[in-house]
């Protein structure tokens, strides 16, 4: 497991997170978003990636670089 919370003084509820994770990793009720099965995240960091706000709070980081699948593509 990576995911560790969501800091909710940094939360801008932008829901990026929560439309992103392939593992429905977060949950919604109304206008908030919480860690609804943590246990089933997969570490793939999407999360994390797509934050504007960087709220994700996550064990580590990638240790490996990747490509940042929203890079405009020549």
């Amino acid at each position: 497991m990576a995911i560790l919370g969501i800091d909710f003084d940094k939360c801008i509820i932008c829901r990026k997170c929560l439309d992103i994770c392939p593992m429905d990793v977060f949950g919604s009720i109304g206008e908030t978003v919480f860690l609804a099965y943590p246990e089933d995240c997969a570490r793939c960091f999407l999360c994390d990636r797509v934050c504007p706000t960087e709220a994700i709070m996550i064990d580590a980081k990638p240790v490996f670089p990747y490509p940042d699948p929203f890079a405009a593509k020549d």
